[in-house]
């Protein structure tokens, strides 16, 4: 007389002494407790769960970029390394209240550091000399200025304030517009845009400012911003009017004197561009045209930049008291 066999219980195929009757709804192996993760029907491993991910399209924003902006780390860093310069300007100052907001217009910017005339936006040879009582009394240093080769300065520039206070203001609105932007756009679009707009601002400075004014800070950037701010809006049919009359008021601050009007509109006219290209270009070729369009500005920039070192070649040097 035989027996019937006994009947075999599954067990967990990650875990052999672990009894379920619950199977993946996937690739239906059995599974315990610990390897369940719910799905839309049912249960699955996570060796399923993790081949769903790699094969799953990443969600975008409207204007193509990754969920990952809305973090503000882009945002963030650049707050980080605007900062970090101005403690760098404060180590090479040697004291005094320069930084703090001492000079300048009404107390509002800071002066000279050697960092500054290091990385400032000169566009032609400059000799920065220390003057008291009408009298030269030392040289701070001098530069060759971007005319004769030091094209860095278009960028480092970008990262310099003139004081803390100079400073603040440029973050608080960096913080503002910068998070919005960066959540919309996604990271690496974002940061485009900035550097974009950056370099748009201080190439206006090099070709329509004076040939040995120092220009430093984020406005140019901030101001494209701005115009990117007011584009995205329109894209995505959202009221912008809370944003005109703070872009009208920043453009008239830009006629005071001591703040730099060409980087200004150099900002605002090139984040503008880069913004528009980025919020209209067609779904289907979206990214083509987007790298394009900013490819494209950058060559033209550079074609300004190097139109405006023919025109300031032969600029003789000068002696700036500070």
């Amino acid at each position: 007389m035989t027996q019937a066999p006994q009947p075999v219980i599954p067990v967990c195929y990650r875990h052999p002494k672990r009894e379920t009757y619950v199977r993946c709804s996937r690739c239906d192996r059995p599974i315990c407790p610990e390897c369940m993760n719910d799905a839309s029907v049912g249960h699955q491993c996570p060796e399923c769960v993790a081949e769903g991910r790699r094969t799953q399209r990443p969600v975008r924003t409207t204007f193509g970029g990754t969920m990952a902006g809305a973090k503000g780390y882009v945002t963030i860093s650049i707050i980080g390394l605007n900062v970090f310069m101005m403690i760098l300007a404060a180590a090479t100052a040697g004291g005094g209240t320069s930084l703090f907001g001492g000079s300048g217009f009404g107390g509002l910017l800071g002066g000279l550091t050697p960092l500054h005339i290091w990385g400032a936006l000169v566009p032609a040879p400059t000799t920065f000399v220390e003057v008291q009582a009408g009298e030269v009394v030392g040289i701070a240093g001098s530069t060759d200025g971007v005319a004769h080769g030091e094209y860095y300065r278009m960028v480092t520039s970008m990262f310099l304030h003139y004081g803390l206070l100079h400073l603040l203001v440029n973050m608080w609105a960096l913080w503002v517009l910068g998070r919005t932007l960066e959540g919309v756009l996604g990271p690496v679009r974002f940061l485009a845009l900035y550097l974009a707009a950056g370099l748009g601002g201080s190439v206006s400075v090099f070709l329509f400012a004076g040939p040995h004014t120092a220009s430093a800070g984020a406005s140019g950037a901030i101001f494209g911003l701005f115009a990117a701010l007011f584009i995205v809006l329109k894209r995505l049919g959202r009221d912008t009017s809370s944003v005109i009359p703070i872009l009208v008021l920043n453009i008239a601050i830009s006629f005071v004197p001591g703040i730099s009007l060409a980087a200004h509109v150099g900002g605002l006219v090139t984040g503008g561009i880069v913004a528009a290209a980025m919020a209209f270009a067609p779904r289907k070729n979206r990214t083509p045209v987007q790298v394009s369009a900013v490819i494209v500005v950058l060559i033209v920039l550079l074609g300004l930049t190097l139109l405006g070192t023919q025109m300031l070649a032969n600029v003789p040097e000068a002696l700036v008291g500070i």
